[in-house]
């Protein structure tokens, strides 16, 4: 790599356009972080590059870009937060330039592919003093290493955080679309279109998937006794215990109101009788610890409906599993009620 001047030159420029360009142009994390380390492919030609993106829940970085090795490879590796090169950027927050790996003891296992490692550059990738990820590059002519291209290194990796909050941004706003505000489970929006997908998956499959559905009972005394702020409270307790109970593949919604629903791929009507009988048993004998001293306890009617043995499409396994529930409501309460197919309904 030849030695960079001092000042910008026109091809940092364009750089600069690139990279700005891309920000602007896609919303698509994938597509502006690989535009982002292309730059740094052109402009400090390294043998081999990365960028790890941080799971805060996790605490542990994934490799979002491999270049010069297979990404296949990498997908599945996880880095925990403090080990290795990256993650010891990560966990402090500081850049890291190694001359010589095999000279440094810490990092002798930095790499996680098959080349030889010479040196490396580690640079971590902040916003609001928090590390969002870590750029590597490995095996670059340090030698011809200027305090410019150290600072344009910098500018690069603000570019590749400010990629990532945008798109993190854009994935809360879209979850937010799809999302109940009360029970922080999936709203009747997103039900729509897991009906739609699983409808053609189970016509392409020749498969069948089952919806319970379910309504609170006795729910209005709740607000009357004891206010529409505690109600709100046991909703999203109800929401919670879903979540819990559910099979890891099962996907619950709040209808509206206090109804729920609970979408079950390839599971026949017998097996979501089960389910719905069982989770009957466990919402009745749940304790909801509203406040320190209210303590509540809430039963629930059932319905359950399948597809395509109740109807053809998304909406007429809803409509089977509401009215299977409502025989329920309107009788006994806190039952299961199982969809009858007394009038077949035809495709259109």
């Amino acid at each position: 790599m030849t030695e960079q001047p001092q000042n910008p030159n026109w091809k940092d420029l364009v750089i600069f356009h690139n990279l700005a360009r891309a920000l602007t142009s896609s919303l698509e994390l994938d597509s502006v972080l690989h535009t982002i380390m292309d730059q740094m492919r052109q402009f400090f030609e390294p043998e081999t590059w990365s960028l790890l993106i941080l799971d805060e829940a996790r605490k542990e970085l994934y490799y979002a870009v491999a270049v010069g090795q297979s990404e296949a490879e990498l997908r599945d590796l996880r880095v925990p937060l403090g080990e290795g090169m990256a993650g010891w950027v990560a966990q402090h927050g500081e850049s890291l330039i190694v001359p010589d790996i095999e000279q440094d003891g810490r990092f002798q296992q930095a790499n996680p592919g098959r080349f030889q490692l010479r040196s490396a550059i580690c640079m971590p990738l902040l916003s609001q003093q928090r590390t969002l990820g870590v750029i590597q590059l490995f095996n670059c002519r340090l030698e011809s290493m200027t305090e410019y291209t150290i600072s344009f290194l910098h500018i690069l990796c603000d570019y590749a955080a400010i990629a990532i909050q945008n798109a993190r941004a854009v994935e809360k706003i879209q979850a937010l679309t799809i999302t109940d505000d009360c029970t922080g489970i999936y709203n009747q929006r997103r039900l729509q279109q897991v009906l739609d997908e699983q409808v053609q998956r189970c016509r392409r499959g020749n498969k069948q998937f089952s919806v319970i559905f379910f309504d609170l009972d006795h729910f209005k005394l709740v607000n009357d006794r004891h206010g529409h702020q505690v109600g709100s409270r046991l909703l999203a307790e109800v929401g919670s215990c879903m979540r819990r109970f559910v099979r890891p593949a099962d996907v619950p919604f709040r209808y509206g109101g206090d109804e729920f629903i609970l979408l079950l791929p390839d599971t026949s009507k017998a097996r979501a009788e089960g389910i719905a009988r069982n989770m009957r048993e466990r919402l009745r004998n749940e304790i909801f610890r509203i406040d320190p001293g209210l303590r509540l306890h809430i039963s629930a009617s059932f319905g359950v409906a399948t597809y395509p043995e109740d109807g053809f499409t998304g909406q007429d396994i809803v409509r089977a599993a509401d009215a299977a529930m409502y025989t329920i409501k309107g009788t006994t309460r806190d039952d299961v009620a199982v969809a009858t197919r007394i009038n077949p309904i035809t495709r259109s």
